[in-house]
């Protein structure tokens, strides 16, 4: 029979495998999306098939990640910032989940803008896919390392993409009211700036769930003064 340390190494072992996974998983996710929106620039058609098929790896791990969780959370019945992290890596894989998803919900909105005129010189989507993967890869970093500072940071770069969305809305309304041969295709690039706006969403999540998993705070739905940077921060 195991001694009670070899069971806490082994516990520890899975858990550290599982966060590895996790990290993968991530990548898998940012990948995805970082190809849409290069498939939308570039106007690659083959680019944008690619992402459409490219979808079972991370629907894979997303169930082998959620029954890795879990066995862990049965065999050995974990407890405070173990437990945490676990209840944390399960809403986390189904954030990943839904990232790859909005990816290929990307990569259909851009085989669709490309069988149109270009409507403008696109700038402002790849700036909010620049930064909804870097909030991506930065919330699974802070997952890792157990990393609250970097997890609000996430949190702060929330509103420069919420920011970026509203300002693409804006501009491509003016163009629609302009050149009705528009409409279509800027319709499309909005919804795109919608879906990294989600993607960015999913970033926050993983964020609040670090700041949760570490402090044992739950931060979601305090208003902007609980925010990061506040004098209220974290809430009491």
């Amino acid at each position: 029979m195991p001694s009670s340390e070899q069971v806490v190494r082994h516990f520890q072992e899975e858990l550290e495998h599982l966060k590895a996974r996790l990290l993968e998983m991530g990548g898998l996710a940012e990948q995805q999306v970082q190809l849409s929106v290069k498939g939308l620039v570039e106007r690659d058609r083959d680019l944008l098939e690619r992402v459409l098929l490219g979808d079972e790896p991370l629907n894979q791990l997303h169930m082998e990640i959620d029954g890795r969780c879990f066995t862990l959370l049965a065999l050995y019945q974990p407890m405070a910032v173990d437990l945490r992290a676990i209840v944390s890596a399960v809403k986390i894989n189904t954030d990943l989940e839904r990232v790859g998803d909005l990816a290929i919900n990307i990569a259909e909105a851009a085989r669709l803008y490309a069988t149109h005129l270009a409507v403008k010189k696109l700038i402002d989507i790849p700036r909010m896919a620049t930064i909804a993967q870097g909030m991506l890869r930065d919330a699974l970093d802070a997952f890792v390392k157990r990393d609250i500072e970097l997890a609000k940071q996430v949190l702060n770069a929330d509103d420069t993409l919420d920011g970026l969305k509203n300002q693409i809305f804006r501009e491509l309304l003016t163009y629609m009211l302009q050149d009705p041969t528009t409409i279509e295709p800027a319709l499309e690039l909005i919804l795109i700036s919608r879906h990294l706006e989600r993607i960015g969403d999913h970033a926050t999540n993983i964020a609040e769930d670090v700041i949760f998993m570490v402090s044992a705070k739950d931060v979601r739905h305090h208003s902007t003064e609980d925010r990061p940077g506040s004098t209220g921060w974290p809430p009491a």
